[in-house]
């Protein structure tokens, strides 16, 4: 049999974030240009999520809906097994580094899954593929509401020591889950126009990030970001993100079998189930905590971002090769 070949490869948006942060590092945003770029992240993630719902589509959902059981496990491996996970690494690494890195740590185990690129490895695997749009759409979704909860039930001591505040859930309702409806109601009038400029469009997602990670950024790093993280908490980081992210893996494998999935759902499980949003998360993060602490909180998620993608991107090539009888 074929061996899967796999070079590893930074995902070009990473490279991106990467030098979005080296430029708040070097010329950050002090002062009234500081809080002016926080409104501007601010009007920039209304944006993002506005056209997050005009791109859902709703036909896709309710096609998929049919395949309720693997849509409740992998709902349940995103926002149960991996919140239960971050809660313990929480505890484990507590005291070993920044209580706001841990903080993040925990932050990322409470997002929702991707989209992009949940049904891109899927369909690399071979996997289901509808199965794949609707699972990561509702994982996304979901969200938009679960995350902001479980934010407040699972981090209620953050609420003077992390910058988590109460009316946090209102901020989010207002600044993503109002422009999400919006767009999605929106979208019989606007959704043939996004579906048709995409590639337009994807600078304008992106560029949200961007300004919103240079933002919190600047404001962290005129807070002291890099006199409070060294070279052994950006390890301990990459550590406990792969043990996070093996955990979960093998969970979704184990719970896949026990249930009997074939083979194209499995691979939606462990795909779908095993990955956190950065597109969601970053944006999330800046309407959950205080401007100087997002930096910090989401650094955490820009490395599990990267090495989900690394690990994913070899296993989607394994499952290209391997028969089917070898996953069923």
């Amino acid at each position: 049999m074929a061996r899967a070949r796999f070079t590893p490869r930074i995902d070009p948006f990473l490279v991106w974030l990467t030098l979005a942060v080296v430029l708040a590092s070097l010329l950050p945003a002090r002062g009234s240009a500081g809080d002016l770029f926080w409104l501007l992240s601010k009007a920039a993630i209304v944006l993002l999520f506005f056209l997050h719902g005009a791109k859902l589509s709703r036909e896709a959902i309710l096609q998929g809906l049919g395949n309720w059981r693997l849509h409740l496990a992998t709902l349940g491996i995103t926002f149960a097994l991996f919140p239960a996970l971050g809660l313990a690494t929480a505890a484990l690494a507590s005291g070993w580094t920044d209580p706001l890195l841990v903080s993040g740590l925990l932050f990322l185990t409470l997002l929702a899954s991707t989209v992009q690129s949940s049904i891109a490895l899927v369909s690399v695997a071979r996997g289901n593929v509808a199965a794949a749009v609707c699972s990561a759409s509702l994982s996304n979704l979901l969200g938009i509401i679960v995350t902001p909860v479980l934010v407040t039930l699972l981090m209620t001591t953050g609420k003077t020591q992390d910058g988590f505040d109460w009316n946090a859930v209102q901020t989010v309702t207002v600044q993503l889950l109002l422009p999400f409806l919006a767009g999605h109601l929106l979208r019989p009038w606007i959704g043939t126009f996004i579906e048709r400029n995409k590639k337009l469009l994807m600078p304008v997602d992106r560029g949200s990030i961007l300004l919103v990670v240079y933002s919190a950024f600047s404001a962290a790093v005129v807070g002291g970001i890099w006199s409070r993280v060294d070279a052994p908490d950006l390890a301990l980081l990459i550590g406990l993100s792969a043990a996070i992210l093996a955990l979960v893996m093998l969970g979704s494998s184990l719970l896949a079998r026990a249930m009997a999935l074939p083979r194209g759902d499995l691979i939606v499980l462990l795909f779908c189930g095993s990955q956190k949003s950065l597109v969601t998360g970053v944006p999330m993060a800046g309407a959950l905590f205080a401007p100087a602490q997002v930096g910090m909180v989401i650094l955490p998620l820009m490395i599990f971002h990267q090495l989900q993608l690394f690990v994913h991107a070899w296993l989607a090539a394994r499952f290209a090769v391997q028969p089917e009888a070898a996953t069923a």
